[in-house]
């Protein structure tokens, strides 16, 4: 992945070559959610390109990142090529400050990435910030629709609705609308309880503030005009009385303005907006600020193919309600969902961990130094 390009002779006894070097010192700074997988989007691919790297876990959820770094270690990484450090503010600022460190990748709110991105940027790094996001479900009429309302449960209401491609906006379409009781049954049926329990769907958020938050935007749902078909807000899961716990919460009758539709809830809880054709919901998710991820459920080519030229967003799915691609490929969220101009792993995030080096070099021919042959022994 380090090969550039060599452009022989481009004039009389001229080479020219680039190729791609590492940077030195990058760091990585990573979200609660996901405290094994996202470390993994960065530290492989910035070691194995050359680089140190300082990784900052989340302070709520450390672990993952302290066990990556001893199996790290026990294959053989040498000492001071990872690093672990821990802390909030200060850690943070001190990632976007020191001088020493190049790169920096980050995984997580808006808020946090905005920051992270004008910080490191004005000290001279170079920062990709992946962020928020308000992923859509478009369903269409002649989608297989078992699949559909499962797919969209599924991506909706798992790991507690806490991942930056939750499916957590459905839009139906035309008289798909129908299906919106059977949807509203199957995710009444999902099972709330701890994690480790058997037989568990939904588990807990990460925080009693986590929890009040979601809380609150259901109420404010309410109040603004939305139908809350489903309430979880009341759901008690009896042996862990105290758990943060909130039951799958599904709202419609949703419009643009609503805060629900505005903001990232990052729970359990699935919005609905109905619309009469498939240009509706095109323009309604192109005019969203959002642009990670989107989906659409149908059986049609000619409807799949035309929401996948005329959407604007990064990643697209066809009866897939979760795109997010393999690591050949790259994580591509774009708009208010990306600030940066090179995206995590895949080439990109290789070239993200490295640099352009291009050498030009003359050897002028009339310079070779003949040689006649020589068939004794070499001597100095």
């Amino acid at each position: 992945m380090q090969m550039g390009h060599t452009l022989p002779n481009i004039a009389k006894d001229i080479d020219c070559t680039s190729y791609r070097i590492p940077l030195g010192v990058t760091a990585g700074i990573c979200p609660f959610n996901f405290p094994a997988m996202i470390p993994l989007w960065m530290f492989p691919l910035a070691t194995v390109a050359g680089n140190t790297m300082i990784l900052k876990p989340s302070e709520k959820d450390p672990g993952a990142a302290l066990m990556l770094a001893e199996l790290a270690r026990q294959a053989g990484l040498p000492d001071g090529v990872l690093n672990i450090i821990h802390g909030q503010h200060q850690a943070v600022d001190f990632i976007c400050d020191d001088p020493a460190i190049r790169a920096i990748s980050f995984v997580g709110s808006d808020q946090a990435g905005t920051y992270i991105y004008r910080r490191g940027t004005q000290n001279g790094k170079r920062v990709q910030s992946n962020m928020g996001a308000k992923n859509h479900g478009v369903v269409m009429p002649d989608a297989n629709k078992e699949n559909a309302l499962n797919q969209l449960i599924g991506a909706a209401f798992g790991a507690a609705g806490q991942r930056c491609m939750a499916l957590t906006t459905a839009v139906f379409v035309g008289e798909s609308k129908n299906w919106i009781p059977d949807l509203v049954e199957k995710a009444r049926k999902l099972k709330v309880n701890a994690g480790h329990e058997p037989g568990t769907d939904i588990g807990p958020v990460i925080s009693k503030d986590s929890k009040k938050r979601i809380h609150d935007i259901i109420d404010k749902s309410y109040k603004e005009g939305a139908k809350v078909l489903l309430d979880g807000r009341e759901i008690v899961v009896e042996k862990y009385k105290n758990g943060n716990f909130v039951g799958p919460t599904v709202i419609s009758e949703v419009k643009p303005d609503m805060t629900c539709y505005k903001e990232e809830i990052f729970g359990p809880a699935l919005v609905i907006l109905c619309v009469d054709t498939l240009n509706d919901a095109i323009d309604l998710i192109n005019n969203n600020p959002y642009g990670n991820g989107t989906a659409i459920f149908t059986t049609n080519g000619a409807t799949a193919r035309k929401f996948t030229h005329d959407i604007d967003v990064g990643q697209v799915g066809i009866n897939v309600p979760i795109p997010v691609p393999l690591p050949m490929f790259s994580f591509t969220g774009s708009r208010g969902s990306f600030l940066g101009d090179t995206n995590f792993y895949g080439q990109n995030g290789f070239n993200f961990y490295t640099q352009l080096k291009t050498v030009t070099s003359q050897w002028r021919s009339e310079d070779a130094t003949p040689e006649a042959i020589q068939t004794s022994f070499p001597r100095m």
